[in-house]
């Protein structure tokens, strides 16, 4: 029989209520799959844009094997002793300057019923986002270029706003990853899929966090910014909390994906 290596991934914990729908959606996790590596992007987690120190502590006690942020990675700035801190396993965007604080890439050691470590990195996107990035194909080969082990297990997240960005880097790494995986948008999506070459791809695994809100914030500011053109603070959602990211299953042997299933925990 083939040896197998199960890889979650959580997309966006955003603020408190994502943190409570994330503890419930890691522990129905394990009940199914003790030894998944589990990620989760936490850059939303700090009410809803950025993190902490402490805040990041909390995802690891929550169940996190490794966290990765986004476009609001450095919003609060004491998070960046933490990034680089070697023996942390969180990592910012690889395409950014090489001057910015943090790793590039991280790697999940196995153990617990891991057969093989798991090397994760994040990319952004260079469609509609205002943060300027590097090319995140030419980043992504380069750090492919650099992981220290021969015949890599490497998750990619596609931090990206276009759903055809994030598609176009599925297509140019087939074969080459275990997965590539959206996040950003906050809202998953129905194209969870093996590709033609074994990598595993969806457009986005969602948010963990309040469903009945927009996009994670209460309805009523958003509203009013949106009609009236006026600054107005958005304050955290409530209601509807579920844990939304994905499941693969893959082959060790080739290092490609069996299968991709969405995840998806309301929490109580």
């Amino acid at each position: 029989m083939a040896e197998r290596l199960s890889i979650a991934f959580f997309g966006d914990c955003v603020g408190a209520p994502g943190r409570q729908a994330l503890q419930q959606g890691i522990a129905a996790l394990r009940a199914q799959v003790p030894s998944a590596a589990v990620i989760v992007n936490g850059e939303n987690v700090k009410n809803g844009s950025g993190i902490t120190p402490d805040l990041y502590r909390a995802l690891r006690q929550l169940g996190a094997d490794a966290v990765t942020l986004g476009d609001h990675a450095f919003r609060d700035g004491k998070i960046s002793t933490v990034l680089e801190d070697p023996s942390e396993p969180i990592l910012r965007p690889a395409n950014l300057s090489q001057k910015a604080p943090g790793k590039r890439w991280i790697r999940i050691p196995e153990g617990h019923g891991r057969p093989r470590a798991v090397f994760v990195v994040t990319v952004l996107g260079r469609v509609f986002f205002n943060l300027p990035a590097d090319d995140p194909f030419a980043c992504v080969d380069r750090v492919l270029a650099e992981l220290p082990e021969p015949d890599p297990i490497v998750v990619v997240e596609a931090h990206m706003e276009a759903t055809s960005e994030k598609a176009a880097l599925a297509h140019y790494l087939d074969g080459r990853v275990t997965a590539v995986i959206g996040t950003h948008t906050h809202v998953p999506t129905a194209d969870a899929r093996v590709m033609p070459r074994g990598t595993a791809f969806i457009t986005d695994v969602g948010m963990c966090g309040p469903y009945a809100s927009i996009i994670g914030r209460d309805p009523v500011g958003v509203l009013r910014a949106m009609t009236t053109g006026v600054h107005t603070p958005f304050e955290m959602g409530s209601g509807d909390l579920r844990a939304c990211g994905c499941l693969i299953e893959m082959d060790v042997a080739s290092r490609g994906a069996a299968s991709i299933t969405r995840l998806e925990t309301r929490a109580s």
